[in-house]
């Protein structure tokens, strides 16, 4: 129906231009013009045609268009190694004018560096660095007052480890950035699990977060598990960078349950095995992370861990947790500043 109406519109309103175009318009304009009138009418009797014989197509493109928006750029806070006004301008030079870098703020008395993007966190630590400079992730949020921010670091067995970030940006669009290496290069189901209990490795968080009780599918289904966050694409050196959005997520629901990044592709529950409206038959838990509220813009001022004494720019190069985490640990030599 609704398509109907809109392709009726349309329709009018080219007709209204292919038969009122002003006499006075040159010959060649008005038989342009007519020309394309033609082809727009053309391709828009195809539409109703497939729209009126198939109704789930129109519903399709209805959808389509409406998923359609921009990448909300966020603020992320770094702290960056410098030292004078010839570094800032080396950082603010490597990242005014990306792609995706909508705006860039320096202060060097502090060693902090605010972008405004649409791009990973991983993806602009990346531009900060290729000056030279280490860079780390100190805060993370959006244009305006945010509700809250987690974090998950994910470990598991193997030698998968990643952060991934969550900001709810309003009551209906969380924020999910993400960088997790190790992985094969393909396809990885991520989900959020309802324990945050890792006693067991990964095996004891649990099933996907369904407060619900609905069957399993796919970020953009309206039945799916809250926890459901489809697929993050490893690329041919195990880093999966991501930076997703999710309508039913909600922050402050999932802090203190689970991340789990799985072996094998999540098929959405549209595979028609006997665990696609289960799990998506993403094969096993391959690493995984207790999602704790975390810093927001501004908000974390350490320069030293007081747990294990590894300083902001010791951490840069160090494990997240585990064997050559610790300052103590000779087996990982301290950073070279």
């Amino acid at each position: 129906m609704v398509c109907g109406l809109a392709s009726c519109l349309v329709l009018l309103f080219w007709l209204d231009f292919l038969f009122f175009v002003p006499t006075p318009v040159p010959a060649l304009l008005r038989s342009a013009i007519t020309t394309h009138v033609h082809l727009s009418l053309t391709i828009l009797f195809s539409l109703v045609y497939i729209f009126s014989s198939f109704p789930a197509a129109s519903c399709w493109f209805i959808l389509l268009a409406m998923s359609v928006h921009d990448t909300l750029p966020v603020h992320l806070e770094f702290a960056v190694q410098m030292t004078c006004e010839r570094c800032a301008n080396k950082v603010r030079a490597a990242l005014e004018g990306k792609p995706g870098v909508k705006s860039v703020s320096i202060d060097v008395g502090k060693e902090q560096v605010l972008v405004e993007s649409a791009l990973t966190s991983a993806e602009v630590q990346t531009l900060i660095e290729s000056t030279g400079r280490r860079a780390v992730l100190k805060g993370f949020g959006g244009s305006e007052q945010d509700l809250v921010s987690a974090v998950a670091m994910l470990s598991g067995p193997g030698t998968v480890q990643g952060v991934v970030r969550f900001l709810q940006l309003a009551e209906e669009r969380c924020l999910i950035d993400g960088t997790i290496d190790g992985l094969e290069p393909g396809p990885h189901g991520l989900h959020v699990h309802t324990l945050g209990d890792l006693t067991l490795g990964c095996l004891s968080c649990g099933e996907h977060f369904n407060p619900f009780g609905r069957q399993h599918g796919g970020p953009g289904d309206s039945e799916r598990h809250v926890g459901d966050l489809g697929n993050i694409v490893a690329g041919p050196d195990g880093r999966a960078s991501f930076r997703l959005e999710d309508s039913q997520l909600k922050v402050w629901d999932v802090i203190g349950r689970s991340l789990v990044v799985d072996t094998e592709e999540d098929d959405l529950g549209r595979g028609g095995h006997i665990l696609s409206k289960q799990t998506g038959n993403s094969g096993e838990r391959l690493a995984c992370g207790i999602i704790a509220r975390s810093a927001s813009l501004f908000q974390n001022p350490k320069q030293i861990c007081t747990c294990d004494g590894v300083t902001l720019w010791e951490e840069r190069d160090r494990p997240i947790a585990g064997k050559g985490r610790s300052k103590a640990d000779t087996d990982t030599p301290s950073a070279h500043l």
